[in-house]
């Protein structure tokens, strides 16, 4: 069974300029691209662990290692890009900020409060109140 719907042809054709060849270089053929694609864009729709990607896409290692390398190379940042420009210039892409000005306040014992030893007379600092002291236990 072949999985390839995800990456439509019109899509296709925009990026498939942009991935690496294998034109001039030693060494063997690299796996179909589409189908690679394919395969992660299906590991990263689901959630699914690498090794849980269908055989239909191939070996979840080559998968694995492909996305690594267009990660650590650009590729993938070049191809976003290329795409976030296509997609402003047709009116298509819509940029939404979203500011949160929730104020969080900490529990007295995370926030540093100093307390009174009860049983020694002086100031010391504690976590988790009289029962849990910061003393080593042996």
């Amino acid at each position: 069974m072949v999985r390839g719907d995800a990456i439509s042809d019109e899509f296709w054709a925009v990026i498939e300029p942009m991935l690496p060849s294998t034109t001039g270089k030693r060494g063997g053929r690299f796996a179909d691209h589409r189908r690679v694609l394919e395969g992660i864009v299906w590991r990263f729709r689901t959630g699914s662990p690498w090794r849980d990607v269908p055989a239909d896409f191939g070996p979840w290692q080559t998968l694995w290692k492909r996305f690594d390398r267009w990660a650590a190379d650009g590729t993938l940042d070049a191809v976003l890009v290329v795409l976030q420009g296509n997609a402003q210039a047709s009116d298509e892409l819509e940029w939404v900020a979203s500011v949160d000005s929730s104020i969080m306040r900490a529990h007295q014992h995370a926030a540093g409060a100093r307390r009174r030893r009860e049983d020694q007379g002086e100031v010391a600092a504690r976590t988790g109140g009289s029962v849990e002291l910061q003393g080593s236990a042996a």
